[in-house]
């Protein structure tokens, strides 16, 4: 998680993808911050990093950066979103 706080904004984005993958839930709080990183790129990132973990926490923060970000990264945003829904709906099953 160190990676999300690197000066290189290329690490950075390369830390919130490797999360997404590794799939630990322990990185929620952390990507969450990521998503009010200074670079589009790492928060469209991190954005898509919180759908595959599906962590229903990240709904809120993911819904305001919707409304504030730019119209090429809202497609990201929207999608972590559903995938969050979807975790959701089959974790009541």
């Amino acid at each position: 998680m160190e990676k999300l706080l690197d000066d290189n904004e290329g690490t950075r984005w390369n830390g919130a993808e490797a999360l997404g993958r590794l799939g630990d839930p322990r990185a929620v709080e952390s990507l969450i911050d990521t998503l009010w990183d200074d670079d589009a790129r790492v928060r469209t990132k991190a954005a898509w990093a919180l759908g595959m973990l599906g962590d229903p926490r990240a709904l809120v923060p993911l819904q305001r950066l919707y409304r504030i970000e730019r119209e090429d990264a809202r497609e990201t945003i929207q999608e972590a979103m559903e995938m969050i829904k979807q975790a959701m709906a089959g974790s009541l099953k």
